[in-house]
């Protein structure tokens, strides 16, 4: 084999390995209980995987042979481990090994895997992995490692910390699920709803890093949006029957659909009143629409549904001017009755001020942050600045621009205020920044 065929082969095997991940991981800690003992063997089950797959050709059944490969790692790890003799839960797990294995061992992962049925345990690994008592990073850094089947380098790159940073993250959160004794399991009914909602924040929360990005030189980091989209996926596959798990995936391709637009080729911001809606992603807009269409129509609305309908509608507009601003503001009206929040009403007024002027909405921009609640925010200083350049107020607008300009870390953002403000001499009756 050349060095270029060996590269390909290689490539596809890291394919096969990516696709395969978070269903044999899930799998895996079900065995072994122990998300590093799991996630090592299962590394070991990936390294012999790209030696002996470019040149036997891919298993028909890759799923099954990473498993049995990755069981037997764990088997060499725990004798391999000088006091396990002495540990009572890795005796007892060494024996279930075992067990299960017999009959079946082949040389270097080879096994007859025709007959070895993978139960999808996912959803009991993504329940883990989003548990409350983790810190939020360490929920999103844990999920795109375990579920996402990202390396540690490239989490470490989407959120722009340090390999090492990033590392001990991981560490701290998989033995704090340890310590704490987090069950591997689908929460029970009394815990599903609260559960639930911490597991669609963290894809939120991943996909929110993607689209808006918080710092660094692009306006956005696709690698991070397609990753919670998939992700979405997966829980949406597990989970067909839950409203918001459908609402929040069509809200994530409503959006994603938008982001071709909100940049230049050279990384420059658009703001959605300059985007060339030639641009959007017809396919993901429909498919979002169709999602967003048939959860609603189950009557179990919640917030995600509800920013997905807002979403559709900046989406499916003909132009800015044409947006139907006084829909979107009474959808945020009935999103703040389901959950009140400043940032909210924020995005209320801001659609109120489209609406109906600048004059409602400056009032409005301005009761929402009354309560000190947005003084850090970002978004409001903009919106703010927008108004008040509206209403011809310059030197409070200045103001107003220079304080979002110092909170947000990103330079496309940073880039795109900078000429609002310096242009603020020129201003006309147009858009607020969004």
């Amino acid at each position: 084999m050349t060095r270029t065929q060996n590269h390909i082969a290689v490539t596809a095997v890291e394919a096969v390995v990516r696709h395969h991940w978070a269903r044999v991981l899930a799998s895996l800690v079900g065995l072994v209980r122990d998300f590093q003992l799991a996630e090592d063997a299962l590394q070991d089950a990936c390294v012999t995987a790209l030696t002996v797959w470019p040149g036997r050709g891919t298993p028909d059944r890759p799923d099954a042979w990473l498993l049995q490969a990755a069981r037997r790692k764990a088997i060499d790890r725990i004798r391999r481990d000088r006091n396990f003799a002495t540990k009572r839960d890795q005796l007892a797990v060494l024996n279930a090994l075992e067990q299960q294995g017999a009959g079946i061992d082949g040389p270097d992962g080879d096994t007859d895997e025709a007959n070895m049925p993978i139960p999808d345990e996912r959803l009991s690994l993504i329940f883990t992995c989003c548990h409350p008592a983790l810190a939020s990073d360490a929920r999103v850094a844990l999920t795109l490692r375990t579920i996402g089947g990202l390396k540690t380098a490239e989490i470490a790159r989407g959120f722009l910390v340090p390999e090492p940073t990033m590392a001990q993250r991981l560490v701290r959160a998989k033995n704090k699920i340890r310590a704490a004794g987090i069950p591997y399991r689908v929460p029970p009914p009394e815990l599903w709803r609260e559960r639930l909602s911490s597991v669609l924040s963290v894809l939120y929360l991943i996909f929110n890093e993607g689209y808006a990005a918080t710092s660094g030189a692009a306006p956005a980091r696709t690698d991070l949006c397609l990753e919670a989209i998939r992700l979405a996926r997966i829980l949406h596959e597990l989970i067909s029957d839950e409203p918001e798990t459908a609402g929040l995936l069509a809200l994530m391709l409503l959006h994603d659909a938008r982001r071709p637009a909100r940049s230049q080729a050279d990384g420059t911001f658009v703001s959605l009143e300059d985007q060339d809606r030639r641009l959007y992603n017809r396919g993901k807009i429909e498919e979002g629409d169709r999602l967003l269409r048939r959860t609603l129509a189950t009557g179990r609305v919640g917030p995600y549904q509800l920013q997905a309908a807002i979403s559709a509608l900046h989406a499916t507009a003909p132009s800015y001017d044409e947006t139907d601003w006084e829909e979107i503001r009474l959808v945020y009206d009935t999103l703040y009755r389901l959950q009140p929040s400043p940032v909210v009403q924020l995005n209320a007024a801001v659609a109120l001020g489209n609406a109906r002027g600048w004059q409602a909405g400056l009032a409005a921009v301005r009761e929402a942050g009354r309560g000190g609640g947005l003084d850090t925010y970002q978004p409001y200083h903009a919106a703010c600045a927008e108004f008040l350049a509206r209403a011809g107020q310059h030197a409070e607008a200045v103001i107003a621009y220079r304080r979002a300009i110092e909170l947000t870390e990103n330079q496309a953002e940073q880039a795109f205020l900078s000429r609002r403000l310096a242009a603020l001499d020129t201003t006309d009756d147009r858009t607020v920044y969004n």
